[in-house]
């Protein structure tokens, strides 16, 4: 980690590169899963991260948590964020979803977050704002304007929904419950716990799978990117910016996740952006940002 002046600028910089990479997970999964099954992919990638992970903290010799308990927190928040949140969302778009669609769906995440932190704050007695209350609103009607132009064209199913807001339970319950219940941890260690975790809890789905790996050179690169940077970079970032407090301005800047995941897809994939699909994507985005400029108790 950079020292003094640099330290400070890093840190202040964290939510901005934290939200350009999570941004790209979404474009990843599109590029793996014409090559793979979902799990399968899945355990290869805790698998590799894992190796990667327990080579840094030999090097580094860094300490584990001493208390059993916390190790107890660690996975469960493993078995959420990393095999709920991405199971979900990689079987989804291998089930037909668009990346852009996915992302719409996994961006009320912090409006959810927010809402439930209002509801909890000591002496707010579990009152929602107005304006949270109109970001709500807003935020269901973009979903629903994106979901409706998609529901017809039958891009969205039953399955494929329900698998994003599996991923969408699972992040928002796993990011809460870390804040409340995961004390500081070294972030190398507290990562190789929760991929321990999400690795045990994946492996078994994945060897139901008949669909094989194919080595196509997609595959490839979305897996070392997977690896690389959304596990070691994101992954880490997101957990050292919840436990240093920065929740709220990693959820301030996550409403600006689906629009860029869209313009990816669309640039990549030729995903629709039509009319109807910008407005929505305008109505979640302002949604979102009226629910989390709301200052929160406790976060």
């Amino acid at each position: 980690m950079p020292s003094g002046q640099d330290s400070g600028a890093f840190a202040r910089s964290m939510p901005a590169v934290f939200v350009l990479i999570w941004s790209t997970g979404f474009v990843v999964a599109r590029f793996g899963m014409p090559h793979a099954p979902p799990m399968t992919f899945l355990s290869w990638r805790y698998a590799l991260s894992l190796a990667c992970f327990a080579l840094w903290i030999g090097v580094a010799r860094v300490a584990w948590p001493r208390q059993p308990v916390q190790w107890l927190h660690l996975a469960l928040v493993g078995v959420l964020m990393h095999g709920g949140y991405l199971g979900g969302v990689w079987a989804a778009v291998k089930a037909g979803i668009a990346a852009g669609t996915a992302a719409l769906i996994i961006g009320l995440q912090p409006l959810l977050t927010a809402v439930w932190l209002s509801l909890r704050a000591p002496g707010g007695h579990g009152r929602v704002a107005l304006g949270q209350w109109a970001g709500l609103l807003l935020g269901l009607i973009g979903l629903i304007m994106v979901l409706w132009r998609k529901l017809s064209v039958g891009e969205v199913t039953p399955l494929n929904l329900g698998l994003c807001l599996l991923a969408l339970a699972s992040i928002t319950v796993g990011t809460l419950y870390q804040k409340r219940h995961v004390a500081a941890a070294d972030v190398r260690t507290a990562n190789f716990i929760q991929l321990s975790a999400a690795f045990l809890v994946t492996l078994p789905l994945a060897t139901l799978e008949r669909e094989s790996l194919d080595l196509h050179p997609q595959l490839v690169g979305a897996m070392a990117w997977s690896v690389l940077v959304l596990t070691l970079g994101g992954s880490s970032l997101l957990y050292l910016l919840i436990q240093r407090g920065a929740a709220t301005r990693v959820t301030s800047l996550l409403y600006l996740v689906p629009p860029c995941t869209a313009v990816l897809a669309w640039l990549l994939f030729g995903e629709d952006l039509g009319a109807g699909v910008i407005a929505g994507l305008v109505f979640c985005a302002l949604g979102v940002w009226l629910v989390v400029r709301e200052p929160v108790s406790g976060n």
